[in-house]
């Protein structure tokens, strides 16, 4: 019998297909969390709460710890609170999870706990707002918790070479179930009276509809992917806690060794930052400077939601030809062009506001699946979840920078027009700074396989 090629003893090697299989099931985390991300964070949870607080407010302000809060901005200082927490508490999850095998265990355990707290959302109603704010940091901060370790996993379930393709088709499955989704509650929501119910009634089952979501489709992974011991695991005394804290130090006083990774992560930490602003204020600038009604600014991040569908994949194949750091490039230049363009685009005109829409749609899954396969190639194995921990937490500990310089430049100018272009800034700076960035050298720092395509 004629061995099999690269099949010692005419053996199948199967481990392709067992990865793949594994692929499967991890985009389906993709597709489960997206669901809390659109309707619930992207969407319904802010207007909500600031309706439910004015119920309670005297003189237009609440009590909130001592102080007084305008319920327009209650929603602003509980995501900055989740966010800010989360950044602390991240790194030391990571520490954790680096020491254990059971990482599809913390993956689903998170996603769940959140989910409960996501759940919670169905009973904030008449004047209850804290119910609100506690949980929703509650779940936000489940899901960046569950998102470090999901990041992880895609180094355990992709060999380098396959990580463009697999981490641009996780986003490409997240778009499309949070897209599918959030058009069903659109629907919910903008025929309410049809369907004989309040409009606030409406917005509570949605938002309970993507705790379920959430928690239904995390099965998947959760049965489909397997756990792996853990790799060149730091030697500590102590309880977990205190032996994650010594693996924290460890690999803190390491990242000096890895300087091409830190380059990148202070480069993904500008541009991330210069999306993830344009996208919190794409709503904003569609209503208050164009004159759009909420609900076509609505339907066109549905058409967004979709189009990045499209998009990750086709960066994820691009990416498989050219490299992704060339592609986050162009990706990058793109940007640019879009923040550009917003300062020309004709106010109550649907169709170069769709244009805009389609082309955010094409670079955002792309830009952002990308980082996530690209940071993975530049750090060591068995410190995954550490290293993908500092990714989300500086990731959040920064995320203000962006809202800061938009809402600066608006407060000088009263326009949205040039508050979006400054943006351009954090995309100059991060597109240069990535352009320092050495795959090569940093792959060989890590200790990583090399692939075919830099």
């Amino acid at each position: 019998m004629t061995p099999s090629p690269g099949s010692p003893g005419g053996i199948a090697d199967l481990r392709p297909i067992a990865r793949r299989r594994e692929q499967r099931a991890w985009y389906f985390y993709d597709w489960a969390n997206s669901a809390f991300s659109t309707t619930i964070a992207g969407v319904l949870f802010a207007p909500y709460l600031i309706s439910v607080a004015e119920n309670a407010a005297v003189d237009n302000r609440i009590d909130v710890l001592g102080l007084s809060v305008a319920p327009g901005a209650l929603p602003s200082f509980t995501i900055t609170a989740s966010t800010l927490i989360s950044a602390f508490l991240l790194p030391l999850l990571g520490a954790v999870a680096d020491r254990t095998a059971r990482k599809k265990e913390l993956l689903a355990g998170f996603a769940w706990v959140g989910a409960a707290f996501a759940a919670l959302l169905f009973f904030v109603q008449g004047d209850n707002w804290q119910l609100g704010v506690v949980a929703f940091i509650v779940a936000n901060l489940c899901f960046g918790a569950a998102a470090v370790f999901n990041d992880a996993i895609l180094c355990l379930v992709a060999e380098e070479d396959e990580r463009d393709r697999v981490s641009s088709r996780g986003w490409a499955y997240g778009y499309a179930g949070g897209g599918l989704l959030l058009a069903i509650n659109f629907l919910m929501v903008t025929f309410h009276d049809s369907l004989g119910m309040s409009q606030g009634m409406a917005v509570r089952l949605s938002m309970l509809s993507a705790a379920v979501w959430w928690a239904g489709f995390t099965f998947i992974p959760f049965r489909g992917l397997r756990n792996r011991p853990p790799e060149h695991v730091v030697p500590a005394e102590g309880g977990v806690v205190q032996r994650s804290f010594g693996q924290l130090w460890a690999t803190l006083k390491g990242l000096r060794r890895y300087p091409v990774a830190l380059t990148f992560l202070v480069a993904y930490l500008f541009f991330n930052d210069g999306i993830q602003t344009v996208i919190a204020s794409a709503s904003t600038y569609g209503v208050e400077e164009l004159g759009f009604e909420t609900g076509t600014v609505l339907a066109v991040y549905l058409v967004v939601q979709f189009v990045a569908v499209f998009g990750a994949l086709g960066f994820g194949r691009a990416a498989e030809r050219y490299g992704a750091k060339s592609v986050i490039l162009v990706g990058l230049a793109i940007w640019m062009l879009i923040v550009t363009a917003a300062l020309f685009v004709p106010e109550r005109e649907l169709v170069p506001f769709l244009i805009l829409a389609v082309a955010i749609g094409i670079v955002l899954g792309g830009t952002q699946a990308l980082s996530r396969s690209y940071f993975s190639l530049l750090i060591p194995r068995g410190s995954e979840a550490e290293y993908f921990s500092f990714y989300h937490a500086m990731e959040r500990g920064t995320s203000w920078f962006g809202t800061l310089v938009f809402g600066l430049v608006y407060q000088l100018t009263d326009s949205y027009r040039p508050a979006i272009f400054a943006l351009i800034a954090f995309f100059v700076v991060g597109g240069a700074l990535l352009l320092k960035v050495d795959t090569a050298r940093g792959i060989r720092d890590a200790g990583n396989e090399m692939p075919s395509v830099v």
